[in-house]
């Protein structure tokens, strides 16, 4: 019983955080990527099914790891550009109520 408990456990939590990731697809930036992969990761603790679909992630990114580690300076910049852009973003939006001006152009205000 208490396997079975478990692994519905790992099955809702994962799924609730690859559901939280599909919704943050709407959303500009890279919010989605990480609830996807604790979702997956999750599931990978008890079903083969995920450590399958998991693996070729993992080698993935460990190429990009060991590429980032390769280039560090290049790795650095583009990473500050990122939060800055991204640190501009949320500015601009909080700045000039642009959520609220989305709603209107979409038709939900």
């Amino acid at each position: 019983m208490p396997r079975t408990v478990r692994r519905v456990a790992l099955f809702v939590a994962g799924l609730l955080l690859i559901l939280l990731g599909l919704v943050l697809i709407v959303l500009p930036g890279p919010l989605t990527i990480p609830p996807i992969l604790l979702g997956l990761w999750l599931w990978s603790l008890e079903f083969e099914f995920a450590r399958h679909w998991l693996h070729p992630i993992r080698k993935r990114g460990a190429a990009a790891w060991d590429q980032a580690r390769e280039k560090p300076v290049h790795t650095s910049v583009i990473t500050v550009l990122g939060l800055v852009g991204a640190g501009f973003a949320v500015w601009a939006a909080l700045r000039y109520d642009l959520l609220l001006h989305a709603r209107r152009v979409v038709g939900l205000d």
